[in-house]
C-alpha cells in the first residue's frame, strides 16, 4: 500500500550470467512496511570472484575517475541484498554515471550510509540500525568480520580511501577482493595503510 512517502523507482535484476539490467519501476515506501532480509554473503563473494578482474558493463568503470573500488564494493553488496535506497542525496543507488548516489562510489559516503541507515534493528551497543531501504551495518574490528563484509583503509589525516571486500580467510587472515588495483583472495597484510576499519553487514530492508 502506498503512503505519502512512496515513490516510483527503477530496480535492477540479475541475469544468470551475472550481469544486471534495469527493469520496471516499483514502489519504494520509506516506512514500517519494510521487511528484513538476510544478506547473502555467498552471492556477494561469487559476484566478486566473477568481476574482480573484469568490469560488469551494467555499471560505469570509475577507474579513471578517482578509482573503482567502492563502485565494485557496492556491486558486490548489491549482489547479496538486491535492494537499493533511492533517497535523494543520502541514499545508496545506481542508475547511470549521471544518476547515482554518492554512497555508491564514495568511500566515506559508503561507510556513512551503511552505519547511519538508522531504525529498528538492535545493535550490540543498544542503538538501532536499519529502517531505511537497502543494507545496513555496524563498524567492527577486522578480526570479527565475515566473508561479504568490508574493510576500509585510511591515512594518518583521518580520511579513508579504499574499500576492499572480505572473500575468505587463510590462517585467520582476511583475504579480500577489490578494484583499483584489481584483486581477489589478496591477503590483507599485503596492503600498506595507516588506519583500518571493518564494516559488518547486518542485513537489508526491502519494501
Amino acid at each position: 500500500m502506498r503512503n505519502k512517502f512512496s515513490k516510483e523507482k527503477r530496480i535492477i535484476q540479475k541475469q544468470p550470467n551475472g550481469l544486471f539490467f534495469f527493469t520496471q519501476f516499483y514502489v519504494a515506501a520509506y516506512d514500517k512496511s519494510m521487511r528484513f532480509i538476510e544478506y547473502d554473503r555467498q552471492a556477494s563473494v561469487a559476484y566478486a570472484r566473477r568481476w574482480a578482474f573484469a568490469r560488469n558493463p551494467a555499471f560505469y568503470d570509475f577507474s579513471r575517475l578517482g578509482g573503482d573500488c567502492t563502485n565494485f564494493a557496492s556491486q558486490c553488496l548489491f549482489a547479496g541484498c538486491n535492494v537499493m535506497n533511492y533517497t535523494p542525496d543520502i541514499g545508496w543507488f545506481y542508475r547511470s554515471l549521471q544518476d547515482r548516489a554518492a554512497a555508491w562510489t564514495g568511500v566515506e559516503y559508503f561507510y556513512r550510509f551503511l552505519i547511519s541507515n538508522l531504525g529498528d534493528y538492535p545493535a550490540e551497543n543498544g542503538n538501532v540500525v536499519g529502517s531505511g531501504a537497502g543494507p545496513f551495518a555496524v563498524e567492527r574490528p577486522v578480526q570479527d568480520l565475515e566473508i561479504g563484509d568490508f574493510v576500509q583503509f585510511g591515512r594518518t589525516t583521518g580520511d579513508f580511501y579504499h574499500t576492499p571486500m572480505v572473500v575468505g580467510f587463510l590462517g585467520g587472515e582476511p583475504l579480500v577482493a577489490a578494484h583499483s588495483n584489481d584483486a581477489f583472495d589478496r591477503p590483507l597484510s599485503s596492503y600498506s595503510y595507516s588506519q583500518i576499519r571493518g564494516i559488518h553487514i547486518l542485513g537489508a530492508r526491502i519494501p
